[in-house]
């Protein structure tokens, strides 16, 4: 039995990534940070799963901040693979915390792979989770071959994470590899990001909870999968048997005001009656079109993406109006 260790796991994509790893009979372990209340909403389906028992999921505290920990952990568990996928995440929250995001982000990554260094785990695959936002100002489309031009501290953050990667690749001799992934999406997206803000705010209007919706840059244009066809792509790189770095992306890019026209549409609403621009959502340094080129990991992995964009706004819209009436059902106020 193989043994993962993910850090992130109680994120959108640590939670899909524990489903699949699960799902393939691994033992998968999970780094959490202590806090006062429980964050683990994501992946306390999987401890009730007949199909894949508790005893495969272990959660173990630490902390991308505290290399020591993180030193501790990977001798205890001895992991087989390591997915790092925790960081600070938010690109707009970046600009207003870029010294704790660098923390986390850039300097986390190279804790994790000293600790791995450190601890003589030779034999270990690391995968990195990069971010299309590394492209920035780049022209699209971007792929394997295109320069970075960070237009965001998180940004800043990821590049030199990716770097960090490559280069205990080429000196240590890791099997380390770099997934540059472009916006994917799914009900399980935190309600601050873009796609799940949009759909939150849909069902909530539709059933009288919510009378507006203040957003940023509406012609931003994004290329935007879904999670858990992202994920797959994540294992399969780490599978592969030459460690080298991926673009994983649909192809096709849309704006910030189509997903709001998909999103309000598929409850018979017109998102211009209700979305209002609000310029603190407005970034410092804007990105305007992000498109990945993912043929590289179409013909090395066999990879390639399942669900188009309009049915992920679907079943985004489907899961979060039922959200909103079990809040109207419990008397939840509009805001």
């Amino acid at each position: 039995m193989k043994k993962a260790l993910i850090t992130g796991i109680t994120g959108q994509d640590g939670s899909y990534l524990a489903e699949l790893l699960l799902d393939k009979g691994y033992e998968v372990h999970g780094v959490i940070r202590r806090s006062s209340s429980f964050n683990t909403d994501r992946i306390d389906h999987l401890y009730q799963d007949p199909h894949t028992p508790n005893a495969r999921l272990k959660l173990h505290y630490g902390d991308l901040n505290d290399a020591s920990s993180l030193n501790k952990l990977l001798r205890t568990i001895v992991p087989d693979e390591i997915y790092n996928l925790g960081a600070q995440s938010h690109v707009r929250v970046s600009f207003d915390v870029p010294e704790y995001t660098t923390e986390v982000t850039a300097v986390g990554t190279i804790r994790l792979l000293e600790a791995m260094r450190e601890s003589g785990l030779s034999h270990t695959r690391f995968y990195q989770a990069s971010s299309s936002e590394m492209f920035g100002a780049s022209p699209p489309p971007q792929n394997e071959r295109t320069p970075f031009h960070p237009r965001s501290p998180y940004a800043c953050a990821k590049v030199f994470a990716y770097w960090a990667t490559i280069n205990y690749r080429e000196a240590y001799g890791f099997h380390a590899v770099n997934g540059v992934l472009f916006n994917h999406e799914s009900p399980r997206r935190g309600e601050t990001f873009l796609t799940r803000k949009v759909t939150r705010a849909a069902g909530r209007i539709k059933l009288g909870l919510q009378k507006e919706l203040f957003l940023g840059n509406l012609d931003a244009r994004r290329d935007w999968g879904y999670a858990g066809d992202f994920v797959k792509a994540m294992w399969l790189a780490v599978q592969h048997p030459t460690p080298d770095d991926f673009v994983i992306a649909t192809g096709e890019s849309h704006t910030v005001r189509e997903v709001c026209e998909q999103a309000f549409g598929q409850l018979d609403l017109d998102y211009r009656d209700f979305v209002k621009l609000d310029r603190r959502y407005l970034r410092p340094s804007e990105v305007d079109h992000l498109l990945g080129d993912a043929t590289k990991a179409r013909k090395t992995l066999g990879w390639r993406p399942e669900t188009p964009f309009k049915e992920l706004i679907r079943f985004m819209v489907e899961s979060d109006l039922e959200l909103a009436k079990r809040e109207s059902r419990h008397g939840t106020s509009g805001r």
